[in-house]
């Protein structure tokens, strides 16, 4: 009698969409993606408000659960209104909101705009949501890895008291990928049905002296 077949399990990975169409965002629906980075140009009038704004001693730290059809976009940085290029702003956020509750059937939607001098989350690590995304209006991008390039067992993945050291959760540290300004992502979590053991692997990125701030725009279900 012959001894029975061996069998091979092979690692089942999630992978990373990389985009200039904004209707590739959709492909986050599929259960073999679990990051969309749509990379995209901005209208000239907001990348001047930003470069004004982070300039500026202003800070931001905007923080809203709101109805995407009648939130009054036009009142969300009343500090920053005179600031030349502000009304091109405001309507691309408004457009990234409505995109992103139509994307998801949402009728509210809870918006983080904040100013940061340091990073808010500096340790890799996912988020225990379905789906967020992150758009970096000023300054460095967040930083993501591959599904494959990471050390799934490691329980640092959700614990944000570890060690800063890349080295727990990714292979190599030439591994990291870093999301352009503008860009918009979509980071599928560990509360998405059929994604909790594929949530994507992210951080706040360091600062630097040449980009000390960064104007960070993230979107959940509310």
């Amino acid at each position: 009698m012959s001894a029975n077949p061996r069998t091979i399990f092979k690692p089942a990975y999630s992978e990373a969409i990389i985009s200039d169409d904004l209707a590739d965002l959709t492909r986050i629906y599929q259960d073999s993606v679990n990051i969309c980075q749509i990379n995209r140009a901005i209208d000239p009038r907001v990348q001047a408000f930003i470069d004004e704004l982070l300039q500026s001693a202003v800070d931001i730290s905007v923080i809203e659960n709101l109805a995407v059809n009648t939130f009054d976009f036009t009142g969300l940085l009343p500090a920053a209104r005179r600031i030349e290029g502000y009304a091109a702003f405001c309507q691309d956020i408004t457009h990234l909101t409505t995109l992103f509750c139509d994307l998801f059937d949402l009728k509210r939607v809870g918006l983080r705009l904040r100013t940061l001098d340091r990073p808010m989350c500096p340790k890799f690590h996912v988020d225990a949501v379905p789906c967020r995304l992150v758009s970096t209006y000023g300054g460095i991008g967040t930083e993501w890895l591959k599904d494959k390039e990471v050390k799934r067992m490691k329980p640092v993945l959700v614990r944000h008291d570890s060690k800063d050291d890349p080295s727990e959760i990714v292979h190599d540290s030439s591994f990291i990928h870093t999301m352009p300004t503008f860009s918009v992502g979509l980071l599928k979590g560990i509360n998405w049905t059929g994604n909790e053991l594929h949530g994507a692997v992210h951080r706040s990125p360091k600062l630097s002296a040449d980009l000390p701030r960064r104007l960070l725009l993230t979107l959940d279900f509310a």
